[in-house]
């Protein structure tokens, strides 16, 4: 089986602590989140939650969120930790009838966030960037090599395909 691949908040400075009403731990798992924002319009985009909106991936400790995160190998079990915190937050927070009602939409966000980060190599840096269409959220993302990161505790080794995998972002 392939490696699979997660990412982790992290945080350069404590830029996140003034920026986001509740802020990701470094070090937790993180999803995309864009769940949150389902049913949002211009009228919900102020303040903090606005930030939260354009730029927040979500921890699934603390539901704080976070501007980096990065590449992370994750071991199954981890990534059976996550769905299961994600399906209980769907029915603590968002009223899901019970958590097998919520495992696939869990399993869903946790999907979706392991193939966003399946093309990466480990300690690549990733941003959202999320805006309000007529038809929903729409959400874009940026990737940052690790060699392009310019800091030092990420060092990791380069690899030989280095050209290939720019940053370009999809959306949903």
């Amino acid at each position: 089986m392939s490696d699979l691949f997660l990412a982790r908040a992290i945080h350069f400075d404590e830029s996140d602590r003034n920026v986001f009403h509740s802020p990701a731990r470094t070090g937790e798992w993180c999803v995309s989140g864009g769940f949150e924002f389902s049913n949002w319009s211009e009228g919900d985009l102020t303040g903090k939650a606005r930030q939260a909106f354009a730029n927040g991936w979500m921890g699934v400790e603390t539901f704080g969120r976070v501007t980096f995160v990065a590449v992370t190998k994750a071991e199954p079990f981890e990534v059976e930790a996550i769905t299961l915190q994600l399906m209980k937050h769907f029915v603590e927070i968002y009223g899901a009838p019970s958590p097998e009602a919520a495992r696939p939409v869990a399993e869903e966000e946790v999907a979706q966030m392991m193939e966003l980060c399946a093309d990466h190599a480990p300690n690549t840096l990733l941003t959202v960037a999320r805006e309000l269409s007529d038809s929903g959220v729409r959400e874009s993302y940026r990737f940052i090599e690790p060699q392009d990161a310019g800091i030092d505790q990420f060092a990791v080794h380069g690899s030989l395909d280095e050209d290939d995998h720019g940053g370009h972002g999809h959306s949903h």
